[in-house]
């Protein structure tokens, strides 16, 4: 995922805005982490430089 993208995303599940915990990345982008809500509390995982922003609850599904 590219840094500069987060500037422009918003939690799907209630529009708040989104923080990054990397675990892996470069100069540019983030391989592997998490995004967290501060309003409603969920995680979407960043694995392969993508981040999965299904809820949680469909993550598993496809």
């Amino acid at each position: 995922m590219k840094k500069e993208t987060l500037s422009v995303l918003v939690c799907p599940a209630c529009r708040g805005k989104l923080t990054v915990k990397s675990e892996i990345e470069t100069d540019a982008e983030i391989i592997s982490g998490n995004l967290h809500c501060g309003a409603c509390g969920i995680y979407y995982p960043i694995e392969d430089k993508i981040a999965n922003m299904l809820p949680p609850e469909l993550r598993d599904t496809f």
